[in-house]
C-alpha cells in the first residue's frame, strides 16, 4: 500500500538515504557520496521536528508499505513566504503522479498556514530537466536569486 504522511522521527535516516540515493543518481559523475555529505549534511532532516514541524512547516514521506520511496517538505521563509524542499522520489515512483499529489498536499498545508507564495531552487538545469518541467507545470515561474545556495535556478509560485 502506498501512502503519504508526515515523517516520524525514527524515519529520518531512511529519508536521508532516499535523498542521497536520488541526488547521487541525478548528479552522477558530478558528485560523490563524500562531497554530498560535505555540501549537504541534511541537518534539516536530522532535526526535522524543530526545523519543519515546530516552525510552521511540514515534511512528508511517500511510503510503499514500510519503506520511504519519496520525500517533500515546506519550510518557512517568513510569515507569507515558504520554500518547497526535499522533493525527491526513487526512480520507480516518478511519472506516476506521486510528485503532483505530494506537491498539492504541501501547497494545501502552506495555504492553511497562511503562506501566499512558495519558492524553490534547483541546482542544474540540464540534470534536472524533468524537475524543471514539473515545477513549471505546477505554476512556478523564474525569479531572481533569493538565497546563497549553490543553485542556479530560482522559482516561485503564488498560492492565493
Amino acid at each position: 500500500m502506498i501512502e503519504m504522511r508526515p515523517i516520524q522521527e525514527h524515519q529520518t535516516e531512511q529519508a536521508k538515504q532516499i535523498v542521497k540515493t536520488v541526488v547521487l543518481e541525478v548528479f552522477q559523475y558530478l558528485l560523490t557520496e563524500g562531497s554530498l555529505d560535505r555540501h549537504d549534511p541534511m541537518l534539516d532532516i536530522e532535526q526535522v521536528r524543530q526545523h519543519y514541524f515546530d516552525n510552521f512547516g511540514i515534511f512528508l514521506v511517500l511510503m510503499d508499505n514500510d519503506q520511504i520511496v519519496g520525500t517533500g517538505a515546506i519550510r518557512k521563509l517568513d510569515d507569507l513566504l515558504c520554500e518547497l524542499k526535499r522533493m525527491w522520489f526513487l526512480n520507480a515512483y516518478r511519472g506516476q503522479g506521486w510528485g503532483w499529489q505530494m506537491a498539492q498536499k504541501l501547497f494545501s498545508f502552506a495555504r492553511q498556514v497562511g503562506y501566499q507564495k512558495v519558492r524553490l531552487d534547483l541546482a542544474h538545469e540540464e540534470r534536472q530537466m524533468q524537475a524543471l518541467k514539473f515545477y513549471r507545470q505546477l505554476g512556478f515561474y523564474p525569479i531572481a536569486r533569493y538565497n546563497n545556495s549553490l543553485c542556479r535556478i530560482f522559482m516561485e509560485k503564488l498560492l492565493v
